[in-house]
């Protein structure tokens, strides 16, 4: 029970400050300008073992012995995304902006776009990011980072799987 009030107490403290951020007029991304605008810092270039295509990496909280939780921001190019991948204690995606594609292993692939919230279930292999047409903006939710770490890269999706209809 106290994991889900962090997990709300962080949520809500990341609405307030987009909200702030927003009313004081944001600012545009200066390093994409198609990229409409950000509250986030673009962040770090992501490897290319990782990805496929440009992802960056904005960390939002970082994990510690109180939290066990890691918080970010991801933001992926057109076409960009991740090499399927594993979570041992899950993963939750929120998306910002833009639109994306997200596939569970062994399910067809869905189509996610601002404002959906995805739970991708513990140990489950997936892969996440960006359409053909558009970029995607993502928060990714860690938790219970103590259990068995926090990742783990597998191979690249294929451009067979990110265009596969189903």
């Amino acid at each position: 029970m106290g994991y889900m009030k962090t997990i709300s107490k962080i949520i809500a403290s990341i609405i307030v400050v987009s909200t702030l951020l927003n009313c004081a007029g944001g600012k545009d991304n200066a390093e994409d300008a198609g990229h409409e605008q950000s509250i986030f810092p673009k962040g770090q270039l992501g490897p290319a073992t990782n990805f496929t295509g440009n992802a960056y990496n904005f960390g939002l909280v970082s994990n510690d012995s109180t939290y066990n939780t890691l918080v970010g921001n991801v933001y992926f190019e057109k076409s960009a995304r991740s090499n399927w991948h594993v979570h041992p204690s899950g993963q939750i995606l929120i998306v910002l902006d833009g639109e994306g594609y997200h596939q569970l292993e062994g399910q067809p692939k869905q189509t996610m776009r601002k404002g959906d919230v995805i739970k991708c279930p513990p140990n489950v292999k997936h892969w996440h990011g960006a359409t053909e047409n558009n970029s995607l903006t993502q928060m990714y939710i860690l938790p219970k980072t103590e259990n068995d770490g926090i990742v783990t890269w597998l191979e690249a999706v294929t451009d067979e799987q990110y265009k596969s209809t189903n």
